[in-house]
């Protein structure tokens, strides 16, 4: 993964616990307190879930718990800050997850050496829509978090529910 999602886990983290336990993180994770982590850089995807997994021990959190909280993180606070020109002229919850595979499948041709997971749509009605997250990684729980984030973000009440291992349905309020 790229240095971008562990730099979005460590500001999250250390705005609502503080430096000290960001620290901590680290170090129960196996790195040093100091490691620093460049945005564009190419981070193992078993360092960021050794983080992921030493907050949830280190905060008493659950995985879900863990999730939600960067979902809601990365998509209110981080993606406006560092991706805006993706999301520029969205405007609703449905729209912005519509794009997804979109705003991933042009971030790959911008960024070197990106794999983000990517999506398959399929509607059952109007108001509900069937994700499948396509990923060898594997983290839809993490993908489930995002998708609560964006309704956060657009102040809409979504129902999310992960209905397969690469599946999660959104419904949307009528």
């Amino acid at each position: 993964m790229k240095g971008v999602i562990i730099d979005a886990i460590k500001d999250l983290v250390i705005e609502n616990f503080g430096m000290d336990k960001w620290k901590d993180i680290l170090e129960n994770a196996g790195l040093d307190r100091t490691t620093t982590f460049s945005l564009r850089e190419d981070v193992p995807d078993e360092t960021i879930l050794a983080v992921v997994e030493s907050i949830s021990k280190t905060l008493n959190l659950s995985p879900e718990e863990v999730a939600d909280a960067f979902g809601e993180y990365w998509v209110t606070v981080y993606m406006p800050k560092v991706y805006k020109p993706y999301y520029r002229g969205i405007t609703s919850a449905k729209e912005l997850l519509s794009k997804m595979d979109e705003i991933h499948r042009k971030a790959t041709q911008n960024i070197p050496n990106a794999h983000p997971p990517r999506f398959e749509y399929r509607w059952e009605g109007p108001n509900t829509l069937i994700m499948k997250y396509k990923s060898p990684r594997g983290l839809v729980g993490i993908f489930t978090g995002l998708v609560k984030g964006v309704g956060k973000f657009f102040r809409t009440p979504l129902k999310v529910e992960q209905i397969s291992e690469n599946e999660v349905r959104i419904v949307f309020p009528e």
